[in-house]
């Protein structure tokens, strides 16, 4: 929303500049996207002239060279191109000097021959109009030399708000001026709707008749009629607002239903009563086949359900988001039915995005306005329309109302806002800020009882949103920075479960992977590409009932398909080499009502896996070893031990993949993505991927990490190497290592592999280093010997391992 200053101050000014106002404004709730400049940045050198004489330039057939009074001392000449100056005329006028809109600064010029001393202005040169009739004619009672701003809004800062879709109230400049009046404490001018000129009547007024036949989609529907309506060009002062505001003027009625808009929030519509067929109007749903031309000019198919109004010839307007062409007000109209009704907010956003039409109607009416709006709105137009069409109000108003917003009072309690806010604000403090918002209050026993304004009855429902109120207004900023406390009487802090999850983030931050935040949507052939077989874990899909898309229409049953889209899509703008995470939950239909849902934590790998240098012009590339290796450094920080054994699953490479066991706990799979699954996305390298359950991870980590003495007594280091059948994983080596050792084997890690002539075919060679240590005491050759022979045998039985000599 386009917010003038000089409109605002038309009934709030505080005594700050713009922008320090924008910051208070953000500060109470109300945010400020950002502060324009509307018309000249300067209004120096711009005066109201009269031109005393206009002749016919002697070298141009469509040049005039006028001489101007613009107050000095001398009349100055201006040469002027615009077909309907004349002599007599008061205009406005830029001296030498001045800078334009679009930051031109004015100078002397010489036009085919004769000195220009200056340019008289059209309405668009200065941002108060179109300008399609050239030069602007003023009212002659303004004498020459007046300050041009004295006269014209032709500067103006301009406030760019982000209303948030709870706060319709502030679409309205007075409900703007109320925030203003609320957190700077300057005075508020009485609403703009407060005298009425149309109240004075009753009954409906005669020629028109109106029927609500659909009462859920109208809670409310007022009309006045007008005749002997002047259907012209807007005054330049609303001509300017409108434009200040971002809207574009049409003519008076037009104009003038948009500036009650843009006032009071509450939008309006203007039908040429003679072009009402039947003179009979009927508020209904459309049904399945009807059409209608909208303003826009464009047919419009309506749904089984829209909310129209509609005469004796069929639909006249969409209710709520634009009238139609049939009765729209023309430059003829002498008869003007103004309507202003409130429409049921859903519906018009259901209308207003199935047809593609986004009107200024539309916004304000899906968020919810209050029935007690259409008459502040019938009130300001009203005025208007006397003063500025020359119309004559015929008596009476036509109000049918099918709902009514009853009174709401809340009890605010001054224990319940010191407990909710942490500090204590005087019940006479919550009373003032209630009252500049617009609640009206009472004094209670403990408290305050508070009657909520119409305006925000749809928001304001609980004793918290009042507490929000006086902490908004008060300052959240002020408000005591505190830690909630626990049940123990300690500060709060992260859970053990929110500790390892960071640690688990962190680690892989630190080894270089990026973090990306993928959809937890995912299309419906997620499994297939990831060539899932039937009653695979992955085909048990969560299905949405109502998706954005067809490609978003499920909850991913796996983390590995976002990193893999994320992956494609930056190898496809020249990113081949990627160290990817994410962290996130993943769904998959459980046997309950609810679906099974557990945290993830992903990692991909592909291209080479660190940057190539002068001593490493070529990097070894992502692969089995390096998903491992990121496996090992995210369950070592959890403090997790863990086994590794081979595992077949469909999208990952048979033989290059592994599982990781914590006893009997699946944690996770590790691997090389399978080439065909990989193929899917458009790679053609190797692609490493880990997959972590982190909940089932962090369930396996220690609450307490003990001490444990590493130099008191230092280890005794032995090498072994063992010759078994080459199907045997080195993992399990090691784990019959350490099963057999028992305590005393601190550390058991495979580091070299060999296969030769000498070990026999179809045999390996695994040589372990080995760590032997005690709590008590150094250990001795005699203390390890025996531990090394149950070693050796439990090799040789368990694996029918020998020792390699």
């Amino acid at each position: 929303m386009k917010l003038p200053l000089s409109w605002l101050h038309d009934y709030v000014q505080p005594d700050i500049d713009a922008r320090e106002l924008a910051s208070r404004l953000a500060m109470t709730g109300t945010e400020v996207d950002r502060i324009t400049h509307h018309g000249v940045p300067a209004t120096d050198n711009f005066v109201v002239g009269k031109v005393l004489a206009a002749e016919q330039h002697p070298d141009a057939d469509r040049l005039r060279v006028c001489t101007v009074d613009i107050g000095d001392t001398e009349p100055r000449t201006i040469v002027c191109g615009a077909p309907n100056v004349a002599a007599g005329q008061t205009v406005a006028v830029a001296c030498p000097g001045a800078v334009m809109p679009d930051g031109t600064k004015l100078a002397k010029a010489k036009l085919r021959g004769v000195v220009s001393l200056g340019m008289i202005l059209a309405e668009n040169e200065i941002g108060l109009g179109p300008g399609q009739k050239g030069i602007m004619v003023l009212d002659d009672a303004i004498p020459a030399g007046t300050p041009l701003a004295d006269v014209l809004p032709i500067s103006d800062e301009v406030l760019e708000l982000e209303i948030t879709p709870n706060r319709p109230d502030c679409l309205g400049v007075y409900g703007v001026a109320r925030e203003v009046h609320a957190a700077t404490g300057a005075p508020l001018a009485p609403p703009p709707w407060k005298h009425d000129v149309g109240a004075d009547t009753t009954g409906s007024p005669p020629g028109i008749e109106v029927i609500v036949e659909a009462p859920d989609l109208c809670p409310r529907f007022t009309a006045r009629v007008f005749e002997d309506v002047t259907v012209g060009e807007s005054p330049a002062w609303l001509k300017g607002r409108l434009m200040a505001a971002g809207q574009r003027p049409i003519n008076n009625v037009v104009d003038i239903t948009n500036y009650a808009m843009l006032l009071t929030g509450h939008p309006l519509h203007a039908f040429d009563l003679d072009r009402i067929a039947g003179a009979r109007l009927v508020v209904r749903a459309a049904v399945a086949g009807e059409a209608m031309t909208t303003l826009d000019g464009q047919e419009r198919a309506l749904d089984e359900g829209m909310c129209l109004i509609a005469d004796a010839d069929g639909p006249t307007s969409l209710a709520g988001v634009m009238g139609g062409t049939r009765s729209e007000v023309e430059a003829g109209t002498t008869r003007v039915l103004l309507e202003v009704a409130t429409w049921h907010g859903p519906t018009i956003h259901r209308t207003s995005t199935r047809l593609g039409v986004r009107s200024e109607a539309s916004a304000r009416f899906e968020k919810g306005l209050p029935p007690e709006g259409c008459m502040e709105a019938q009130a300001v137009a009203t005025q208007l329309m006397l003063e500025l069409t020359g119309a004559r109000l015929l008596p009476g108003t036509l109000d049918i109302k099918t709902a009514n917003g009853a009174p709401m009072v809340i009890r605010l309690r001054d224990a319940r806002v010191t407990g909710l806010l942490g500090t204590d604000i005087p019940r006479a403090r919550s009373a003032e800020i209630l009252r500049a918002l617009g609640f009206t209050t009472t004094d209670a026993a403990d408290g305050l009882d508070v009657e909520v304004p119409s305006w925000r009855r749809g928001e304001v429902t609980r004793e918290a949103d009042l507490i929000e109120e006086v902490a908004r207004i008060d300052g959240v900023d002020r408000l005591p920075a505190t830690l909630p406390v626990n049940r123990t009487g300690l500060p709060g802090r992260l859970a053990h479960a929110q500790q390892l999850r960071r640690r688990a983030e962190d680690t892989l931050a630190g080894l270089g992977l990026h973090e990306i935040v993928g959809w937890s949507f995912a299309a419906p052939d997620l499994p297939d590409r990831l060539l899932a077989p039937a009653g695979d874990v992955l085909r048990d899909l969560v299905v949405l009932e109502n998706p954005m898309s067809a490609e978003q229409s499920v909850m991913r049953s796996t983390i590995v398909g976002s990193l893999l889209d994320t992956a494609a899509f930056n190898r496809d703008r020249g990113h081949p080499d990627l160290a990817l995470f994410e962290s996130g939950a993943v769904y998959r239909r459980g046997t309950a009502a609810l679906p099974d849902e557990h945290h993830a934590l992903g990692a991909l790998l592909t291209g080479t896996v660190r940057p190539a240098t002068w001593a490493e012009p070529e990097p070894p590339q992502a692969d089995v070893f390096a998903a491992k290796g990121i496996a090992e450094a995210v369950l070592g920080a959890l403090r997790v031990p863990f086994t590794v054994r081979a595992v077949e699953r469909c999208f990952l490479h048979p033989g290059r993949s592994g599982e990781l066991l914590s006893g009997d706990v699946v944690l996770g799979l590790f691997g090389e993505l399978h080439p065909e699954a990989a193929a899917n996305w458009g790679f053609d390298e190797p692609v490493a991927v880990l997959l972590l359950d982190l909940g089932k991870a962090i369930s396996a980590a220690p609450e307490v990490h003990a001490y444990t003495d590493l130099t008191t007594f230092p280890g005794m280091r032995q090498d072994l190497a063992v010759i078994v059948d080459e199907s045997v994983p080195a993992e399990q080596v090691a784990m019959v290592v350490r099963r057999a050792g028992g305590a005393l084997v601190a550390h058991a890690e495979v580091f070299d592999v060999y296969r030769g002539e000498q070990v026999g075919a179809g045999r390996t060679s695994l040589a372990l280093h080995l760590e032997f240590r005690a709590a008590d005491r150094t250990l001795t050759d005699e203390d390890v010997a025996p531990v090394r022979e149950r070693i050796v045998a439990a090799l040789r039985d368990e694996l029918g391992g020998e020792l390699r000599g």
